[in-house]
């Protein structure tokens, strides 16, 4: 990468501010982590909670200049910017040769939905272009086709460099489509700057993320949400959603008309109207009527059937379906590809002999809360609804007065346990939840371990109750004090619960 590569492409965003480098130079490696720092490589100097001492650990591993938004004053030269996030988006993109360029690069936000509607986007497209679709979920990330190509997440929306890298990686292995979440926190901390996506799809909005280590208020939050459908070439908006005047109105701005598609439950003013013709606890049926006069769009007007249960995935599956047309394709490559996808850790179905039926679900909000819960009570509304939940530590302090309102309106009983508590004392956490439950509706059980939680709620069910096992899904740890701690996933726990009492 060259110095006045990279200065150019500063300028041109309003960012640059000045360097102490003498002339042009070409750096051999980029980092933000100074002990990844090899020889002759730019270190950014990134981060709230920034210390010079790790400037230092970079140079003595080989860094031979910095970008920063100070002068340090020291022997090592820097370049200075004003923004140093964006700085090191526009870096990684130059450093690794714009991956994006070569890619159909397909953006999903959203407050529920993105990680089921970006499985369902791949699976189609899988159809289309054979090993040959990546996936940044929060699942995991599939850069191509070999095992090692394919491994688990750690953010909904990684950091800009990490992005950028796996792209190329992604584009190295053959890869023709990306097919990725994007966060708000992508955003806010602008790990997608400068990155114009193929298509953007805005799925829904409501209140979460919001807190001290978050978005500072549901005004923010929605903002950030706002700026993909600002940064995409083509626009695909649920039409139910929350807030759709905005979004649209956001998308409108660098949109032409034409290449924006609206979608929804019986909406006839929408681009695709869905009408649900069926919907279990294990899959769903749903057809399309198109209301534009579009021979892309024409074929659409078809029957799908989704493989995983739950209304509210026909709406992610309509999604799909607009976002793969764009990418090139065919109906029959998106109905093959809807009936045989599974998502692990979202509505997945455990069936027990006399335990009831137990549904485990990555819903750690009140939207996916409330959707799971209704469809549940719709389907069996004379069984009993019992929810073994936490609640997330450090950030989204407003999920759980939601929480409570979703089992509120739908559960019976409630198993207040542990989720990814961070610095936060988990009891706290429940008891949070459980000040906000009408205990007349709702009967309610603190158990800090969460696999005595689960062991409870399933060795207490009967074949007339459903359990549901809420937010942690595949997760296969806790975050607990900073420290990932390795946890069985609640799949895995649950499976043995049932092995054991049903020995």
């Amino acid at each position: 990468m060259r110095v006045n590569q990279l200065i150019a492409l500063l300028q041109e965003h309003n960012l640059y501010q000045g360097t102490t480098l003498s002339d042009d130079a070409t750096f051999d490696g980029l980092a933000y982590d100074s002990r990844k720092v090899s020889a002759n490589s730019l270190f950014v100097c990134k981060g709230f909670n920034f210390s010079v001492d790790y400037l230092h650990q970079a140079i003595a591993n080989g860094a031979t200049c910095y970008l920063a938004e100070k002068d340090y004053n020291l022997v090592t030269p820097g370049i200075f910017v004003t923004d140093v996030r964006k700085a090191l988006s526009l870096a990684a993109q130059l450093y690794f040769g714009f991956p994006q360029n070569d890619l159909f690069v397909i953006g999903y936000t959203g407050t529920k939905g993105k990680t089921t509607s970006t499985y369902f986007t791949r699976n189609i497209l899988e159809q289309t272009f054979p090993k040959q679709v990546a996936m940044f979920s929060t699942i995991n990330h599939i850069l191509g086709p070999k095992p090692e190509d394919q491994f688990k997440a750690h953010l909904t929306t990684a950091e800009s460099f990490d992005i950028f890298r796996e792209m190329r990686q992604a584009v190295d292995n053959g890869q023709k489509v990306l097919v990725m979440e994007v966060a708000s926190q992508a955003y806010l901390l602008d790990r997608v700057y400068g990155l114009r996506f193929n298509v953007g799809l805005f799925l829904n909005i409501s209140p979460d993320h919001i807190g001290v280590n978050e978005h500072p208020n549901f005004a923010n939050y929605l903002f950030c949400k706002l700026q993909l459908m600002l940064n995409s070439d083509n626009c695909i908006i649920d039409a139910d959603t929350d807030h759709f005047d905005e979004v649209l109105a956001a998308a409108k701005v660098s949109t032409a008309p034409d290449h924006i598609f609206t979608y929804g439950v019986d909406q006839p003013q929408a681009t695709v109207s869905l009408t649900s013709d069926a919907a279990t606890l294990t899959d769903s049926q749903f057809s399309l009527t198109v209301n534009r006069d579009d021979d892309r769009l024409a074929p659409l007007a078809a029957t799908y059937n989704v493989s995983v249960p739950g209304d509210f995935n026909q709406s992610n599956a309509t999604a799909a379906i607009l976002a793969s047309l764009l990418a090139g394709a065919h109906v029959t490559d998106m109905q093959t590809g809807l009936a045989n996808t599974t998502i692990p850790g979202r509505m997945e179905v455990l069936t027990t002999q006399r335990h009831g039926t137990v549904y485990i679900d990555y819903a750690h909000d009140w939207g996916s809360m409330n959707a799971l819960l209704h469809f549940l009570h719709a389907q069996f509304p004379d069984h009993q609804i019992k929810v073994v939940l936490g609640s997330t530590g450090d950030k989204g302090e407003d999920r759980r007065e939601g929480f409570a309102k979703a089992l509120n309106d739908y559960a019976n009983v409630a198993f207040l346990t542990t989720d990814d508590p961070g610095h936060e004392d988990p009891i706290a956490i429940a008891k949070e939840i459980d000040s906000y439950i009408d205990h007349t509706k709702v009967q309610t059980t603190l158990i800090p371990q969460r696999e005595d939680a689960i062991h409870q709620a399933i060795a207490t069910a009967t074949n007339h109750d459903l359990v549901i096992l809420a937010g942690k899904g595949q997760d296969a740890y806790q975050k607990i004090n900073g420290i990932d701690t390795p946890y069985a996933t609640d799949p895995v726990v649950a499976q043995e619960v049932i092995d054991e009492l049903e020995a």
